[in-house]
């Protein structure tokens, strides 16, 4: 007769085969798993139901996605979305808030609107998980994962040596921090190099964290050209004949990104051993889209495809509302974010094409 211990150990064993099979059946993916922290911009349900204005449940939002208003902030698949699937993963990387088990095995997305590398930023939105929340709830995660590895965690640090991590922030510690006075008093307690230095700092930190808990293979995003976005155009008057664009924000995301990339640069000469970390020029490819949008197709680079007032970028889509009827026309779905469309070109030539990833393709990264 079976004794308690033997029935135990047979349940953890079919636990363990359960979530292998969950692996085994990504054997044609190009990596294991693929873990993502980030805002709005790869946010795709974790701030559903937090007390936030940071929220996206609701239509227009997921209206050309399968599953609908799922909580992605654009019509359709966002960039890890479309990453995920050139990287052969079938089904699209769940959120955290409602992942659990074998699941996590082929990787959580972690991203949270409205969120940022400093706490304090986007609390003008409401509650949301910084980049420090998210990397505690990852180191949860791979607490967790450890069972299905029978404890071994030489073994667990060998399959997350092979994943994809992506880490997209900084955006909204300049939307919703920095260039945000009335709420916050970053502006006044830093300069554009001091507050750059102060987030490079506390980035060097948080990706260092991420190294310790075994990511290897990192793809790391610059800011876009956000003093461009139909947002800015909405609300800046400048008086500048060149660009109708805010260039102060954009030049201290100049700043910033440049930094970051010497990061990179720092991290892969040894730093952080065995690691290989991709700068994902952000700035410039966004900046592509805005200028070159008519070679892709596009018709509209400037206003939002849903939205309120000015480029429809005064306030973002409201519950309901009536977007407009060819989205693929359109770089911007709304204020903030790219359509499903340009979230895919941005996906499909950044893995191939050095034109945005330094120093090497995100297909190379995958293959190391």
């Amino acid at each position: 007769m079976g004794s308690p211990g033997f029935a135990s150990l047979l349940s953890f064993a079919l636990l363990l085969l359960r979530g292998f099979d969950v692996v085994l059946s990504q054997q044609q993916t190009q990596v294991p798993c693929f873990f993502i922290f980030g805002d709005s911009l790869v946010d795709n349900g974790n701030n559903n139901r937090l007390l936030s204005l940071a929220r996206a449940n609701y239509r227009p939002y997921g209206i050309d996605f399968p599953q609908g208003s799922t909580g992605r902030f654009t019509n359709g698949r966002t960039y890890v979305d479309a990453l995920a699937q050139i990287l052969g993963f079938r089904m699209y990387i769940p959120p955290y808030s409602r992942t659990r088990g074998p699941a996590l095995l082929r990787g959580v997305n972690f991203a949270s609107g409205a969120s940022g590398i400093r706490d304090e930023t986007g609390d003008n939105l409401g509650v949301h998980m910084s980049m420090n929340q998210q990397l505690q709830n990852y180191e949860s995660t791979v607490q967790q994962m450890v069972r299905y590895f029978r404890g071994d965690t030489d073994e667990l640090q060998r399959y997350l040596s092979r994943c994809i991590y992506y880490s997209g922030m900084g955006s909204n510690d300049y939307l919703n921090n920095y260039f945000m006075p009335d709420f916050y008093s970053t502006s006044s307690d830093f300069n554009d190099q001091t507050y750059s230095d102060a987030l490079i700092k506390d980035y060097t930190r948080q990706l260092t964290q991420l190294y310790q808990y075994g990511a290897r293979k990192v793809i790391v995003t610059a800011v876009g050209k956000i003093g461009c976005i139909p947002y800015q155009l909405a609300r800046y008057h400048g008086n500048s004949t060149s660009s109708k664009c805010n260039e102060k924000i954009n030049k201290a995301i100049a700043i910033f990104n440049s930094k970051l990339k010497k990061l990179v640069d720092h991290f892969n000469n040894g730093e952080l051993p065995g690691s290989k970390f991709v700068y994902l020029d952000s700035y410039k490819s966004s900046s592509d889209l805005s200028t070159k949008g008519a070679s892709y197709g596009f018709e509209v680079m400037d206003k939002g495809c849903c939205g309120v007032g000015r480029n429809n970028g005064q306030i973002t889509c409201l519950p309901l509302q009536q977007p407009c009827n060819d989205r693929t026309k359109y770089v911007y779905w709304d204020a903030f974010h790219p359509t499903e469309t340009a979230n895919i070109l941005l996906a499909k030539s950044t893995f191939t094409s050095r034109d945005y990833t330094y120093p090497i393709t995100i297909q190379q990264l995958a293959n190391l």
